[in-house]
């Protein structure tokens, strides 16, 4: 672990990681945050679904020496939110970031789709940020007198290719975003917004990808290369550390230029 004079803010504060868990020992965007926070000197918070993949994020942290905690919720469920921030509060005594890290993908033109895969998608992309905040921000202001979050989107919501509903959801993220940054400015609360491009995580190859594949997808970046969880962490760490302390509203785009080029309706998620 980093010592204190490199956490630039974050020592001492405490996290709430959404969707902080991965498969086996990958690298998802959610457990690189939570790593580096931790590093950093952040007591981390690590929150999943699945009990297990939590554990093992929090495993990761504690054998580098860090502090973190494990706790399975329903992101779809305002009570389960709030029991969220408040186990958080309960154990470290306060609140100060959050990353929300959760989302599903879904393919498809508004003909194609089910209205209730539109609703699902929805909920899950963007009702669970809405939750999480809503009981995270008022913890913020009365532990520690402000605060950051991070929301994480997709460059899909900029670069439409055939995902309409996930487009849309997305697309809502960072309307949420700016939003929450315009209410919560004067609450001392900055909320910032990352789209990620294609990167290489265990939620996208655990269902398979070819050589072919991942080919396309380096391709399809100026750098001709793929991202990792590891990109989009050290974007979540900077965006919540003190070296953003007057960026709020924001959208970060880390897709190794894909956006700059031009779009391609393809089978590749982003």
């Amino acid at each position: 672990m980093k010592g204190p004079e490199d956490d630039a803010g974050l020592s001492g504060k405490v996290a709430i990681l959404s969707g902080g868990g991965a498969a086996g020992d990958g690298i998802g965007n959610g457990r690189a945050a939570a790593i580096l926070l931790a590093r950093a000197g952040t007591k981390v918070l690590v929150a999943d679904r699945d009990i297990k993949l939590a554990e093992r994020t929090m495993e990761m942290i504690a054998a580098e020496g860090g502090t973190a905690a494990a706790e399975a919720f329903d992101a779809t469920s305002e009570a389960e939110c709030k029991r969220l921030v408040d186990a958080a509060v309960d154990r470290w005594g306060r609140l100060d970031f959050l990353d929300n890290n959760i989302g599903i993908g879904s393919r498809g033109s508004v003909v194609a789709e089910k209205p209730e895969e539109f609703r699902r998608v929805m909920q899950v992309n963007v009702e669970t940020m809405f939750l999480l905040s809503k009981h995270a921000i008022p913890a913020m202001i009365k532990t520690s007198k402000g605060g950051a979050i991070v929301n994480i989107s997709s460059i899909s919501a900029l670069r439409p290719r055939g995902l309409t509903t996930y487009t849309t959801s997305k697309a809502a993220v960072i309307g949420l975003t700016q939003a929450m940054a315009v209410d919560h400015g004067r609450d001392n609360i900055r909320v910032n917004c990352i789209c990620p491009g294609p990167m290489y995580t265990p939620m996208v190859y655990a269902r398979g990808m070819s050589d072919a594949a991942r080919t396309q997808r380096a391709k399809a970046s100026v750098l001709k290369t793929e991202g990792t969880g590891w990109d989009v962490g050290h974007a979540v760490r900077f965006l919540l550390s003190d070296h953003a302390r007057y960026i709020t509203g924001q959208v970060l785009v880390v897709d190794g230029g894909v956006t700059l080029q031009g779009p391609e309706r393809d089978s590749v998620d982003h």
